[in-house]
């Protein structure tokens, strides 16, 4: 059964689009991308470019001066700090990536930050699992504290979800309270090593989530636009950006832009008369309040 970002359709067609933005990843390089946003101004930057086109959730990963991933919380702070001086109502959300450190402390850090800092959303990988040239570890105890924290803390868990044994550890964790409705989830498809881009995987894939989840694909590489097209026919939400594909053909051979991206998620939507989901409509389907900037 498909499932979709709501229940209710808008007047001029299909139900209303969850467009989640995911800025720039732990991979992408200045080497690979001179589009890839890296210190907090770029990235705050790119986002408010991409809001202002329309867009209702922001994925992002903090990097050092170097380039590299980090987890700091006071990188994200200076990043969130800089979108929210001028888009407060954006729904805002960072990563707690088990690609770089698997153990909890680090991951957690970010879970923290206060006030107007704090995120309104975080990724949670319900599994280990293995990229083409990296292993991303999670560790059922780390998984588990990791959505008791982002519960405590009023963040909604971001899931991530790359194949079935994930999505029924997800139902795992909502039935022991350790997950609270109503779930979020990304749905992967196009990794070396987990769910494919075939119609056969999104479907069991989309099936093995709780009921109920709010749901949105994301397409890595040469699949990204296929992976989107399908998801925005079947009425069910769209992750896009430099993090999972840096190109914007599928020859390789023209690099993309985050806005880019954003723009054609918009163009097949209007084709399918549906319209971007709002950052407020997002809050109010999930009791999210709106983050209000004192700077």
């Amino acid at each position: 059964m498909i499932r979709s970002p709501l229940d209710s359709s808008s007047a001029t067609g299909g139900p209303p689009l969850i467009l989640n933005l995911c800025v720039n990843g732990m991979v992408p390089t200045r080497d690979m991308t001179p589009n890839v946003p890296i210190t907090p101004s770029e990235i705050a930057d790119d986002v408010l470019r991409c809001a202002e086109i329309g867009v209702t959730t922001v994925h992002m990963h903090a990097r050092d001066p170097d380039g590299r991933p980090t987890h700091r919380k006071e990188v994200y702070a200076e990043i969130i700090g800089r979108i929210r001086e001028h888009r407060s109502d954006l729904v805002l959300g960072v990563s707690c990536s088990g690609r770089e450190r698997p153990d909890f402390e680090p991951r957690s850090e970010v879970l923290d930050l206060e006030d107007d800092l704090k995120p309104d959303m975080a990724s949670l990988t319900t599994s280990s699992l293995n990229f083409a040239r990296q292993a991303s570890v999670n560790a059922p105890d780390v998984v588990q504290r990791l959505a008791e924290r982002m519960t405590e803390r009023g963040i909604l868990p971001e899931l991530e979800i790359f194949d079935l044994g994930m999505a029924n550890y997800a139902g795992y964790l909502l039935d022991r309270g350790i997950l609270r409705g109503p779930l979020y989830a990304n749905l992967f498809f196009g990794n070396v090593a987990t769910a494919q881009c075939s119609l056969l995987d999104m479907a069991a894939l989309t099936n093995a989530m709780p009921a109920g989840t709010t749901i949105a694909f994301g397409g890595i590489g040469r699949c990204q636009r296929a992976v989107a097209t399908t998801a925005i026919a079947a009425g069910l939400g769209v992750r896009i950006g430099i993090e999972d594909n840096i190109f914007a053909d599928h020859a390789r051979t023209r690099l993309a832009t985050n806005l880019s991206m954003v723009e054609q998620v918009h163009h097949l939507a209007e084709l399918h008369e549906r319209p971007i989901m709002s950052p407020q409509q997002f809050r109010d389907a999930f009791g999210m309040e709106r983050s209000e900037c004192h700077r």
